[in-house]
This record gives C-alpha cells, sequence and structure tokens, in this order.
C-alpha cells in the first residue's frame, strides 16, 4: 500500500492521490467531449428546484439510509455529545429528509440545529419525522445559491456548518456565493465539514454520452447534477470564499451487494474548513 495511504478500521481507504484510471476508462473520458447544449442546461438550472421535489416525490423518505457514520469521521460531531455544559449550534446545509441530523439528535447529542434544504417537499418530511422537535430543530426551505442564511439563521451563531453531499448539487459557477452565504452564519473560528462525490468515482465513469454539462459536471436521468471534485478544486472553492483550508481526503471504498454480484469503487471527498477571525488592525485606527 502507498506510504500516503491508509485503511481505517471501517475498511475505507484515506488517501490524497487520485484514482488511477484503467486504460478503458480513460480512453471513455476522453471520448465523450460533446457536452449537453446550453439551452437545455440553461432549462436544467432553472428546474433545479422543481427536479428536486420530484426527486422526493418519488422516493418519500426511502432513497438515503440514516448517516450513522458521521461522528466517525468528524470528531467535532462526536464532542456534540460530551458533557460540556455547552450546546453546539449545527447549520446543516442541504438536509434531504433529515437522514444526517435525527441519528445526531437522537443519540443524545448536545445540540441545537438549523437545517435547510432546496426542496420544500424534503423539509415538510423532516418536520412531520417523529423524532423532529422544534426545541431542538428549525428547519427551512432555502436556495442557498441566493437566498440569505441569515434571514433565519443569525449571523455568526453556528459552531459548524455541514454540506454533505451538497456542494455537488450546485452549478459550479454558484459554489462560492453558495459557500459565502453559508460562511455568514458561522462564528469566526467555526467550521464548514464536507463530504461530497470524488473526481472518478464510479458514479461519474458509468455516465453514457449526452450527460455531460462540462468538465466533471453531469446530470442524471431524473434531472439532478452532481459535479465530481479533485481535492484542489474543492479546496480552490473554499479558499476562494474566504474559508482556510485545515484538511482535505480522498475517502475510497467499495459499494458490494452480493446478492446481485456487485463490487463498485467508490470515491468521495471530504474536508474541514475554518471561518477565520477577523484580521486585527495594526495600524491602531478605528
Amino acid at each position: 500500500m502507498d506510504p500516503e495511504t491508509v485503511k481505517d478500521g471501517s475498511g475505507q481507504i484515506i488517501c490524497n492521490r487520485t484514482r488511477e484510471l484503467s486504460l478503458e476508462e480513460q480512453s471513455r473520458l476522453l471520448s465523450d467531449t460533446n457536452c449537453v447544449s446550453e439551452f437545455k442546461q440553461n432549462k436544467l438550472e432553472l428546474e433545479a428546484q422543481k427536479n428536486w421535489d420530484l426527486f422526493y416525490k418519488r422516493n418519500t423518505t426511502k432513497f438515503f439510509k440514516d448517516r450513522h457514520w458521521t461522528k466517525r469521521e468528524f470528531e467535532e460531531l462526536a464532542s456534540s455529545s460530551t458533557d460540556t455544559g455547552k450546546t453546539l449550534v449545527l447549520f446543516e446545509v442541504g438536509c434531504g429528509v433529515g437522514n444526517f441530523i435525527f441519528p445526531l439528535l437522537e443519540d443524545g447529542s448536545n445540540l441545537f440545529v438549523f437545517a435547510c434544504d432546496f426542496s420544500q417537499r424534503a423539509v415538510d418530511f423532516v418536520k412531520s419525522h417523529s423524532s423532529y422537535d422544534s426545541n431542538h430543530c428549525t428547519v427551512f426551505q432555502a436556495d442557498i445559491t441566493k437566498d440569505d442564511s441569515t434571514a433565519t439563521v443569525p449571523m455568526e451563531t453556528v459552531d459548524i456548518a455541514t454540506m454533505i453531499f451538497v456542494l455537488s448539487a450546485i452549478h459550479p459557477d454558484k459554489m462560492i456565493k453558495s459557500i459565502i452565504n453559508v460562511a455568514k452564519a458561522l462564528k469566526p473560528g467555526g467550521h464548514i465539514l464536507i463530504r461530497d462525490y470524488g473526481l472518478y468515482d464510479h458514479a461519474m465513469l458509468r455516465f453514457s454520452k449526452g450527460h455531460k454539462l462540462s468538465d466533471c459536471f453531469y446530470v442524471r436521468q431524473d434531472g439532478t447534477r452532481a459535479y465530481y471534485f479533485s481535492l484542489e478544486q474543492l479546496r480552490s472553492v473554499m479558499e476562494q470564499a474566504g474559508l482556510q483550508t485545515v484538511n482535505t481526503t480522498y475517502i475510497q471504498r467499495s459499494t458490494v451487494n452480493i446478492k446481485e454480484g456487485i463490487d463498485v469503487p467508490r470515491i468521495f471527498v471530504q474536508g474541514k474548513f475554518l471561518k477565520p477571525f477577523p484580521t486585527q488592525s495594526t495600524s491602531g485606527l478605528s
């Protein structure tokens, strides 16, 4: 195993190098040169919210599994369950139907959660969940590419913001603005935690021709979109938005279904980013 590669206790491979492609995979990517027309791309952008609403109408709460891995991956979330006497304020961006927040709240974590999603239907599913409690959670619909996050989440009150498979669904031209918007709610010294699709993930390589929007950006059959990040691209977006990179890594794992004979390589990116404290003036002038 590469000395820069580590296998953790859950069987994931953690590394900082891009996955090497086979010759067949390289050939397939190089041959997919034609992008979806500008007209259709504009239509997809205009209908992005509708497509996510339809996604949740079709799949209700059954598509994603509860994310019980988050405390293992992000130590900041694990610390929320310690008896410190301090309530941690969390802002989950792109909460879906609550697969991230409810395992945390049900685990007895000392949290108050603000959570938003692009889809009103997803927000309604969260509010109808048996574990939803408005004393511990405020959920609202928002488009973080344009809606002011601090209209609901007070400015600089959040300890941790999370974006789990969220940034990839946003048009690349709007990613930086979205991060700036989220960071407005974050305390100086607070963190944004990200997990998302990584470059050369199996899902990226299996797109047929006619789905490419731009480099690393694709549209699924249902009209939802996904961007596949390199670590360099992820750091660039976050740093251009004014955040400081604490750490980034690729997570490689396999999705296995023995019954169906499926064993496919999944690649994700994961990162922790800091909102810096305001630079103190050295001039002595107010």
